[in-house]
């Protein structure tokens, strides 16, 4: 391995990141392969070790290359991305009333079916939970607060839970005291709770587009409208598109998902986080971040939160351990700023308390360090399970096919050619034993009707032949 010797004028680590591109497009390196260490590319090109991180940063941000944690680096697929059109200067974003939808609740019926391949579902694999553990922690925590364990722990919640997770707000920016934290019974009652105390029956809630369907279902429950923002995988939710919505519309509040949304599994850029807090600020309209996909980058450092940026007390910050540790355990919080009371009167009238035994079990093992630890491992796994999942649709997906590259969580957005009915592929697929979401769901107003989400949390050997399955079943709707 040496450095070209050509245009000596470009920085040092242009030229050691070239050199990869060149050992990658020769298949030196193959698609998932290992690269060699920081240390060990240094001391072969003679450089030194910030060049060598500044040609993988660089890599990194083209997407040639990705990083997971404890492990190193990584070549990635060659994708064709998606990417959105800009706003039309003319286009209109008007309000949507909500209706329940059939297909809606289809999907959701065969996600977690044992018999179907489970690629719709936006769940995290229960092969990876730390079971035994946990469930030895929460026995261990019953036996020992006793009469407790099994009393109503009243809103806000278990205060030894508030304070880990207190803590443990610090690593996305946010600084709270653990009052300021209220224990719901998983994010969906935390984001519920939220639209219940910013917003009445007929108000216009503002959310990205494409957007969580079961979200979208919540908003219509409530008798609220939805108005849709674009939304792009690289820098989520367009501010200058809500911006103009919100001269020309009454919005009650604004639901996101800024960290590895869902489906598209986006990161807004920290300076965008702060501008879309600015922006509603400015209007004094409540931003409700749901940030349930936060700590499973695949990066070193999660990214931080939007309400690391808010100065009034607008932003309520909404997240669980549900896609991390325990999805039956429903453990979720909210910091809800100037809505937090409001927000706990809400939750006692609506259930009362959320389950004291898991409570007490995710305080242990947050306490004993147990979840970093767990953080991880399953970190290193999501990460090349989408890698390997992204790689086998480039094999057996239709020339034309695109999709999104997420640094993080376990959901892969993915366009078809535009011929291609999302609907009718759900529907084939189930009947050759595999389940998918199609796109139709995730927005209002008739889009990705050729797109869907697949779930790369479950990937084997069943999962790379069902991709391959998917293909074939796409090739045919041409």
């Amino acid at each position: 391995m040496a450095l070209e010797t050509v245009r000596e004028c470009r920085p040092l680590y242009e030229r050691v990141g070239s050199e990869i591109v060149s050992l990658i497009d020769g298949g030196t390196f193959r698609v998932g392969e290992r690269l060699p260490s920081i240390r060990q590319l240094s001391s072969k090109l003679n450089v030194s070790i910030n060049t060598v991180m500044q040609a993988y940063a660089v890599l990194e941000d083209r997407r040639v290359i990705q990083a997971r944690p404890q492990s190193g680096y990584y070549v990635c697929p060659k994708v064709p991305e998606i990417t959105a059109p800009p706003l039309a200067k003319n286009q209109r974003l008007q309000p949507t009333a909500v209706t329940f939808s059939d297909l809606c609740e289809l999907v959701i019926r065969n996600m977690m079916k044992p018999e179907l391949l489970p690629l719709a579902s936006a769940v995290p694999n229960p092969q990876h939970f730390p079971m035994d553990k946990l469930n030895r922690i929460t026995a261990a925590e019953m036996r020992r607060f006793g009469a407790q364990s099994i009393s109503y722990m009243m809103p806000p919640g278990s205060e030894r839970l508030r304070t880990q997770i207190a803590k443990r707000s610090l690593l996305c920016g946010v600084s709270v005291r653990p009052d300021e934290v209220l224990i719901t019974s998983g994010c969906v009652e935390a984001v519920q709770l939220a639209l219940r105390a910013t917003c009445k029956a007929g108000d216009t809630i503002a959310v990205e587009s494409p957007f969580y369907f079961n979200f979208l279902q919540l908003i219509a429950e409530m008798g609220l409208k939805a108005l849709e923002i674009p939304s792009t995988p690289r820098e989520g939710i367009s501010i200058e598109a809500l911006s103009y919505a919100i001269e020309n519309n009454k919005i009650s509040a604004c639901l996101v998902i800024p960290n590895f949304s869902n489906p598209l599994g986006a990161v807004m850029p920290d300076e965008r986080k702060r501008e879309l807090v600015q922006l509603l600020a400015q209007h004094d309209i409540p931003l409700i971040e749901d940030d349930i996909y936060g700590d499973l980058t695949f990066a070193q450092q999660r990214p931080i939160a939007a309400k690391s940026f808010d100065r009034k007390g607008l932003v309520i910050y909404c997240s669980s351990f549900s896609k991390t540790l325990a999805p039956g355990y429903r453990v979720g919080w909210a910091i809800g700023g100037r809505f937090q009371a409001e927000m706990e009167r809400l939750k006692m009238m609506n259930n009362l308390a959320t389950a004291s035994p898991t409570q007490l079990g995710i305080a242990e093992f947050l306490a004993t360090g147990g979840y970093d630890h767990h953080l991880r491992a399953i970190r290193r796994l999501y990460a090349k399970y989408a890698s390997q999942m992204t790689d086998a649709v480039v094999r057996h997906f239709p020339e034309g096919t695109r999709m999104t590259r997420p640094s993080g969580g376990f959901m892969l957005w993915i366009e078809m050619p535009e011929q291609v009915d999302s609907v009718q592929l759900f529907h084939r697929a189930l009947e050759r034993g595999i389940s998918i979401t199609p796109g139709a769901i995730f927005s209002l107003s008739g889009k990705y009707r050729n797109f869907i989400r697949l779930s790369t949390a479950f990937w084997d050997e069943k999962a790379e032949r069902g991709v391959e399955t998917l293909g074939d079943l796409v090739k045919e709707m041409l």
